[in-house]
């Protein structure tokens, strides 16, 4: 697998995690493998995450021409299941674990896979290519539902009136349609800036993929299954991932002023089961010119404490 996309903060995550050679390590979010391959050099074992059947088919092609290291075990499945994915092969805890949130660098260049406007394509969005894809929703949701998705994971202030847009305008089955709706919509002009389409995009895909219920899921396993010493390290792309990284850890360490839905009741103080958080670390000029993906990149960071897992709900 000749990955031609570039990890994001790849240096940085390595810190974060500090692989030794017998570690036990999840890459989350396996994509193009950059993450894994830097952390099998360090002789570390990997369990490698991915709903995306593109992604772990490249992944098992490359781990052929490698000798099919047994220090590589491929997950085609959510991260979400990173739980019990692992106890289905006797792992219990690990030692790191690393997720590069949202869309994949290979998945936004395949016109076909539907999740980018600068190349027409079927609209699709799915990363697990099954299950109710971008068409089905802007086609069959009601306009206050496809509005409340726009404001929600696209931050978009006239969702109500794209909403309406994209109702009119059905039925609807290619990106190239759906970005040109939108900037009608909003009376966006080539040239006028960042295109609007962007917003809209990012909140179908969100909700389509599930992303933040997902992230949620990810992050309530990660305390489940690090080790003490355990290091987290998390890459989002966007304001709404890392709000909720940085809400988790820091309600985790013990840090947030307010209640939140992390935290006991008040009176139990508790003890801390996440500490060292890092700063936000961003990546550098350097980097950004190199791989212009990484220009929105924020990584955050845990080690996890000997404290006990909170009883997450069903």
């Amino acid at each position: 697998m000749n990955a031609p996309h570039v990890p994001v903060l790849l240096d940085e995550v390595l810190e974060v995690l500090s692989p030794q050679p017998g570690d036990v390590i999840v890459d989350a979010t396996f994509g193009a493998g950059g993450y894994t391959r830097a952390i099998l050099d360090t002789g570390a074992t990997v369990h490698a995450f991915d709903r995306d059947p593109d992604a772990i088919a490249a992944g098992r092609e490359w781990a052929e021409t490698q000798g099919s290291d047994p220090r590589l075990v491929l997950h085609p499945r959510r991260f979400s299941e990173m739980v019990s994915a692992l106890a289905d092969l006797g792992v219990a805890r690990v030692d790191g674990i690393a997720m590069d949130i949202g869309i994949s660098s290979m998945q936004l260049d395949q016109a076909e896979r539907g999740f980018a406007f600068s190349m027409d394509g079927p609209l699709d969005m799915t990363m697990s290519r099954a299950g109710p894809n971008a068409a089905d929703f802007v086609n069959e949701a009601e306009a206050y539902h496809i509005a409340d998705v726009l404001y929600r994971y696209g931050e978009e202030r006239q969702s109500r009136r794209v909403a309406r847009a994209i109702v009119a305008a059905r039925p609807l089955s290619t990106t190239g349609q759906l970005a040109e709706v939108v900037r009608r919509a909003l009376g966006y002009r080539s040239g006028q800036g960042k295109d609007p389409a962007t917003r809209s995009f990012q909140a179908i895909r969100i909700h389509v993929n599930g992303e933040l219920d997902e992230l949620e899921a990810a992050l309530d396993a990660s305390e489940m299954l690090l080790n003490d010493g355990g290091r987290l390290a998390v890459v989002s792309f966007h304001s709404l991932e890392d709000r909720m990284v940085k809400t988790f850890l820091r309600d985790a360490a013990n840090k947030n002023p307010r209640g939140s839905r992390h935290l006991p009741e008040a009176g139990e103080n508790p003890l801390p089961r996440f500490g060292q958080l890092t700063k936000a670390i961003r990546p550098s000029k350097a980097e950004i010119e190199r791989n212009p993906r990484a220009r929105s990149a924020t990584l955050r960071g845990a080690v996890r404490t000997a404290a006990p897992a909170r009883e997450i709900a069903a």
